[in-house]
């Protein structure tokens, strides 16, 4: 570094960074970081260094890169020591975990594995590329005990940033606990506190580790493969099989997905053999995210070469589903169903199974997601509740047998996999598609059977991008303090979800609610800086919730300025 531009710097974050370069153990983190201090650039360093990644119950997700507010070995060790110190409140002893293809997902793992097993615990290390409904599964599952018997993980790790952009990863955590789901607060506040106090304290290298932790995980797989499988009932019903189209958005989702579908005997599907194998840098797609425009072309393609039936994708850690079928209107020849759709569809397969079995139960979704499923529910005899968004909401809902999100997340085995799970989904799709041929008809016209039934709702989104998470939260504030008195016409009553109701726990949302039953939500992502509002409508028929959505849509763009 020159001396002119050491003069210039402030000398609280040179020191910091200073700090930070001396401990990180990551060659690539540390040439960058170096080149930032010798280049004086003080606005990337401050972007690095004037805050850091929060730990919340969505446990860690950022970019890669040296700092504490990017993703690199030395937070997460942190993180894992925190977590460590909270498991020792608690008595906890045990610890698994996963890791999907992401850049560094393997390294952040084994340096956890370290760090867990040094404390004493029993940590087990997936030997290879795991889905995160695989490790939802095994925190559940658990471990043996001399006895012959299974206890549950008393936390289960997987780093992944699920469908973020090609530079994030992430770091989530499970409880056993809490029946193997994500955690909650104020768990997440209880870690958080022993991360701040672990970074303050101690360096990279001073943190106790250990390669005294076991690495495999196959009973586990196999376990997941055959309860999975196990959904799909091989009854007398009969099944014309049906072209597929799948891509795992390079991804770790195929292989299981494969296993799963020959262990239900399914065939199997064709593959967008440049998507199909895990590659962190993701260089077909700039949103390894099946929602994003743009993510499912290679698919469309082929799947139009192919004279496929069905297109199904799963994001790249594996819990997500899309599902498009053949649609000559669209201009890519295809029509993606939204995640209330594919949940309406599953949802009522869940149900009218539980029915037929006498099995009494709740079906759940989140408040962001559509509520066509309450009819369902009392049709069939069945509870329905909507939660806070999230699977850490949703798996916990009472005698749960289905829950989903729009942002095409469903759990169909809450009872063994208590996260949202786009394989076991892409299974029970799959299966459905083919009984549904079998009879001279396809999911499209079932979807459109089921709606005559149970009525019309129409669901559409606006996202608005940002260039931090701050701003989203801004513009909800914003909002806030000044609600609008109406909404396509009509009064609308405005409720801030901020403040705690009788049937939800506090969250930064507002939700406005016509005169006619038209609603609205509003709130930033928790996990991205993006703003979303979900919008829902309803009518005697599908023009008619159509036209209704439209309208509220139009008003909601120009109150958002979108």
């Amino acid at each position: 570094m020159t001396e002119s531009r050491t003069s210039d710097f402030d000398a609280d974050l040179l020191n910091r960074a200073n700090a930070w370069l001396q401990q990180d153990p990551d060659e690539e983190t540390r040439a960058e970081l170096q080149a930032l201090i010798s280049a004086g650039d003080q606005e990337s360093l401050r972007d690095r260094f004037d805050q850091r990644i929060g730990f919340g119950t969505a446990g860690l997700r950022g970019e890669l890169g040296a700092g504490p507010n990017r993703m690199n070995r030395v937070l997460v060790a942190q993180a894992a020591a925190g977590i460590v110190e909270y498991l020792k409140t608690i008595g906890g002893k045990s610890v698994v975990i996963g890791f999907d293809g992401r850049i560094n997902s393997d390294v952040f793992a084994a340096d956890s594995a370290s760090i867990f097993a040094a404390a004493g615990f029993e940590v087990l290390l997936f030997d290879g590329y795991v889905p995160t409904p695989v490790l939802a599964f095994a925190t559940k599952f658990g471990t043996l005990e001399a006895d012959g018997s299974r206890r549950p993980y008393d936390i289960g790790v997987m780093v992944t940033a699920s469908h973020n952009p090609p530079r994030d990863n992430g770091y989530k955590v499970y409880a056993g606990a809490l029946g193997g789901s994500q955690i909650i607060s104020p768990i997440d506040k209880e870690i958080a506190d022993f991360i701040t106090q672990i970074a303050a304290e101690k360096t990279f290298r001073q943190l106790a580790k250990s390669d005294a932790y076991t690495v495999g995980g196959g009973e586990i797989m196999d376990a997941y493969v055959a309860r999975t499988a196990s959904l799909v009932a091989r009854s007398a019903e009969p099944r014309t099989p049906v072209l597929i189209t799948f891509t795992a958005m390079h991804g770790v989702g195929w292989h299981t997905t494969q296993r799963v579908f020959q262990a239900a005997g399914l065939p199997e599907p064709e593959t967008v053999a440049r998507q199909i194998n895990p590659d962190g840098n993701f260089p077909t797609v700039a949103f390894p995210n099946p929602e994003e425009p743009g993510a499912l072309d290679l698919a469309f393609a082929q799947a139009s070469a192919n004279q496929s039936d069905l297109i199904l994708a799963v994001d790249p850690d594996a819990d997500r589903l899309a599902v498009a079928v053949p649609d000559a209107t669209e201009p890519t020849g295809w029509r993606n169903f939204t995640g209330d759709q594919i949940g309406f569809i599953l949802g009522c397969e869940v149900a009218a199974k539980a029915a037929a079995d006498g099995q009494t139960g709740a079906l759940a979704c989140s408040i962001a997601s559509s509520s066509a499923l309450t009819a369902v529910a009392k049709h069939y005899g069945l509870g329905f509740q909507q939660t806070l968004t999230g699977f850490k909401w949703i798996s916990k809902v009472p005698g749960l047998i289905f829950g989903f999100e729009e942002a095409l997340g469903y759990c169909l085995d809450p009872q063994f996999t208590p996260d949202k799970d786009g394989i076991s989904a892409a299974l029970v799709m799959a299966d459905l598609a083919a009984r549904l041929a079998a009879k001279g008809t396809n999911l499209a016209e079932h979807l459109e059977a089921l709606m005559q039934t149970f009525g019309h709702t129409a669901t559409s989104q606006i996202t608005l991008r940002f260039n931090n998470v701050g701003k989203a939260k801004e513009q909800v504030a914003s909002l806030r303090s000044q609600p609008p008195a109406t909404l396509a016409g009509l009064s609308a009553a405005f409720e801030d979800l901020a403040l705690p109701s009788s049937d939800l726990p506090a969250t930064d949302g507002l939700r406005f609610t016509l005169t006619d039953g038209r609603r609205a939500l509003i709130r930033p992502s928790g996990t991205e800086p993006k703003l979303k509002c979900y919008l829902q409508a309803t009518g005697a028929t599908k023009a008619e919730a159509s036209a209704a959505l439209s309208e509220l849509e139009t008003d909601l763009r120009k109150l958002l300025g979108a």
